[in-house]
């Protein structure tokens, strides 16, 4: 899950923090999206046969894309309230890239918001390869003026080596080449 929180200074958008972490069960997705301030939270491995949309009381509204036959993938998104009322749609455009649109409304701009879940390096080089054209594709195609991709970098750092490496936790098995 990674959430984002956009910021409108003038003509320019900027993403204000973002927070990821592994996988959160459907049912305490809410209550996880709670505790940290977001408005937009992207999701990855959803992994559904079907795809789902849902309005919530608190007006928070999710949408959960599909996986592909071998139950790899799939994309969401949860609009916070304070930025469901501009939604115009959301797409799954594979099974690793989705596209929110939300529409101007007052001094928030027109904003395309694309979900992605790239290939991890298990992945032959070609089906990488493919994810990275496809997103390039769908980034050029749209022509929203602004525009903010949300992914899971699936980056390996490895333990901590040094007692200066504060930023990095005390577990994990390799760092990235």
């Amino acid at each position: 899950m990674e959430a984002a929180r956009i910021k409108n200074y003038g003509d320019d958008l900027y993403l204000q923090r973002t927070y990821t972490c592994i996988r959160v069960l459907d049912e305490d997705l809410l209550v996880q999206a709670r505790m940290i301030r977001y408005d937009v939270i992207g999701l990855a491995e959803t992994r559904r046969r079907r795809p789902f949309n849902a309005v919530y009381d608190t007006g928070e509204e999710l949408f959960l894309g599909t996986c592909d036959s071998r139950g790899v993938g799939g994309v969401g998104a949860l609009v916070n309230t304070s930025l469901s009322m501009n939604i115009d749609s959301f797409e799954q455009l594979t099974t690793r890239i989705g596209r929110l649109r939300l529409k101007r409304c007052g001094s928030t701009p027109a904003l395309t918001v694309f979900v992605v879940y790239p290939p991890t390096s298990n992945y032959d080089e070609e089906e990488v390869e493919a994810f990275y054209m496809d997103l390039e594709r769908f980034y050029r195609q749209d022509h929203t003026f602004f525009k903010v991709i949300i992914r899971d970098f699936n980056a390996k750092i490895g333990p901590r080596r040094s007692s200066e490496e504060r930023h990095i936790g005390t577990h994990g098995l390799e760092w990235n080449e």
